[in-house]
């Protein structure tokens, strides 16, 4: 009995069909051109999927205020839709009583949820030696003068589902799960985030010591990806900062194993992650990076910055596009960022 060649064997294998298939589509995309920015937005918003079935109240309840060195720290919660509803951190800089003031949408990436962005431990105690990858980024926006909204992203933290909360890990999350149910309702679990995400502007924007014309949004890895898609539809945000994201799909996300919330079904085929990115042209952009990010490679920062090059200066404005490969890996880095962004607002 024959065992075939080796050819067919080798077909068993479905590396080439992966390769090939995002070849057939990059073609595709060639082919079509480039589509208006009302085309994309549409495109965008029907691959995360509709929310909510329904938009609830903010009606939003103060937990806990607290003095902190330089700024007041608030623990808030508000409605967004389907019942569900956000506890966040606010930070509020000495001084912020006077007039409104810029303020910042502040999205934490995977970890221990937003306590990891103002200084505090996972349970709530702080505040914390040091800071993680995060780099306590929220405590340096107050310190240049924002108050800083950082909300829990649904699936962290205390956002977990309650058999992810009751194994006792640490910063462990519930994205798969989250993710699988919302497939088979046609929706994404990035949709249902950069949904939350809008309602959390509302909630700065209702906020008396904000000046809801100055809107700024900075997220680090999986906090960059929603805060990039909630700019792209989003036009209150003024100015956006990611930090450990911008890459290409095929450089990134295709190339190893990620956490399935970066996963949207059907955005390759019209556009790949630059080309999404670039809708929040004309508005300033700075993109950070580390050098030796292993998740988010270097090589496809540079082809993403690029890409972000060609759309800001065909949108006449190459001067708002702004950038910092530092040295590190998969963290904030933030030595040109945080004041690229306070320069923009002040």
């Amino acid at each position: 009995m024959s065992i075939g060649t080796g050819t067919a064997i080798s077909m068993w294998n479905p590396d080439d069909y992966l390769k090939r298939l995002y070849d057939v589509y990059a073609e595709k995309r060639s082919g079509a051109g480039r589509a208006e920015r009302a085309e994309r937005l549409r495109q965008l918003g029907e691959a995360l999927g509709s929310f909510p079935e329904r938009e609830d109240e903010l009606n939003p309840v103060l937990l806990e205020r607290v003095r902190c060195g330089g700024y007041v720290r608030e623990r808030v919660e508000y409605g967004t839709g389907d019942g569900l509803r956000v506890p966040a951190y606010v930070l509020i800089p000495d001084g912020g009583e006077g007039a409104p003031r810029p303020a910042v949408l502040a999205l934490h990436g995977h970890g221990f949820g937003s306590r990891e962005i103002v200084g505090l431990r996972p349970d709530g105690s702080g505040p914390r030696a040091e800071p993680t990858i995060h780099g306590d980024y929220a405590l340096e926006l107050v310190r240049r003068g924002f108050v800083v909204l950082a909300p829990e992203i649904v699936g962290f933290g205390d956002r977990r589902l309650k058999a992810d909360q009751a194994d006792g890990k640490t910063g462990n999350n519930s994205c798969a799960r989250l993710a699988a149910h919302l497939l088979m309702y046609g929706k994404s679990l990035a949709g249902l985030r950069v949904f939350e995400a809008r309602r959390a502007l509302d909630y700065l924007a209702a906020r008396p010591d904000v000046d809801a014309g100055r809107l700024g949004c900075m997220g680090f890895s999986g906090g960059a990806l929603i805060a990039a898609y909630t700019s792209a539809l989003d036009e209150r945000i003024r100015a956006l900062y990611l930090t450990g994201f911008a890459n290409t799909f095929r450089d990134s996300i295709l190339a190893m194993p990620h956490c399935i919330d970066n996963y949207v079904p059907g955005l390759l085929r019209y556009a790949e992650l630059p080309e999404w990115i670039g809708l929040v042209a004309p508005r300033p952009l700075f993109i950070e990076a580390g050098a030796d990010d292993p998740i988010f490679p270097l090589a496809g920062v540079r082809a993403a910055l690029a890409e972000l090059e060609r759309i800001y200066a065909q949108a006449g404005v190459p001067e708002a596009l702004g950038s910092d490969i530092f040295p590190g890996r998969h963290e904030v880095g933030g030595r040109l960022g945080y004041d690229w962004l306070a320069g923009i607002f002040f």
